[in-house]
């Protein structure tokens, strides 16, 4: 698919499957290569689903300068209204989750069920990361290879038994890193739009049937998160994966393509 001009910049986006539709958002650095294969497989069977590049990621248009989470709310708005759409089930991992949370509530008639994977309703609620996770992060990424980010990132999205016991998936993992990497400026961009961020005393606005999904063993947003998260929702269901790091939906993927068929079906 082209790029779509949306909101003064340009946005890649792909499509799968026929039926509803089904907008899913990437998180932090990540672009639509990151969603795991067999998922969006499962998913293209039942709906029409529509992954994208957020601004500054992968093959959408990089930016210099500040933006925010509400930008790219409005960005994922305007995707859906240029793809003929008035209204969606939507999914957002990480900074995807707060991209989903502030387009339900910026854009509440366009949300038809939502599900939040691993993430958090930010500001001084929010149950924070480790020093060390956060110092990794920090990173300094001008200078360094792509490859060595990506086999950096891994410690922080998957927990250690299972990168020990799935080498071949870390290396599917790091290969779908390279495909489309991010600059540096833009993922700081990014970095600093989710560190000003914040939805907690907004979260009992959001009406629609809600999902919560969250890996126990997350340790770049604790799993505490997605609790308060699904305290503060309105009806908002909350589900735990055993052993789930914060990439549970590619440790998981069947089990996780089943949860969300049976909320969205």
């Amino acid at each position: 698919m082209p790029l779509l001009e949306i909101n003064g910049i340009r946005l890649y986006c792909e499509e799968a499957g026929e039926g509803p539709a089904l907008l899913m958002i990437m998180g932090l650095s990540a672009n639509l290569d990151w969603w795991d294969p067999a998922m969006l497989g499962r998913l293209s069977e039942r709906f029409r689903v529509i992954t994208f590049d957020n601004r500054g990621a992968g093959r959408s248009d990089k930016p210099y300068g500040d933006f925010s989470v509400a930008d790219m709310a409005d960005d994922a708005a305007g995707l859906l209204s240029a793809l003929g759409l008035k209204t969606a089930y939507v999914l957002g991992v990480s900074m995807g989750g707060m991209i989903a949370q502030q387009l339900a509530l910026d854009h509440p008639h366009m949300v038809e069920r939502l599900v939040l994977c691993c993430t958090n309703c930010g500001g001084r609620e929010q149950v924070l990361a480790s020093p060390e996770v956060y110092a990794v992060l920090g990173t300094p990424r001008e200078g360094v290879s792509v490859e060595k980010v990506a086999r950096a990132s891994l410690p922080l999205l998957f927990p250690e038994g299972f990168m020990r016991d799935h080498p071949d998936k870390m290396e599917e993992f790091v290969s779908r890193y390279l495909r489309a990497p991010m600059p540096a400026h833009c993922f700081f961009s990014q970095l600093a739009a989710i560190t000003r961020w914040r939805s907690y005393e907004r979260l009992p606005e959001i009406r629609c049937p809600t999902l919560v999904l969250t890996g126990d063993s997350d340790i770049l947003i604790p799993p505490e998160n997605s609790r308060i998260l699904a305290s503060r929702i309105p009806g908002a269901r909350l589900k735990e994966y055993r052993g789930g790091g914060h990439g549970f939906f590619a440790q998981f993927p069947e089990k996780v393509a089943d949860d969300l068929l049976a909320f969205l079906s």
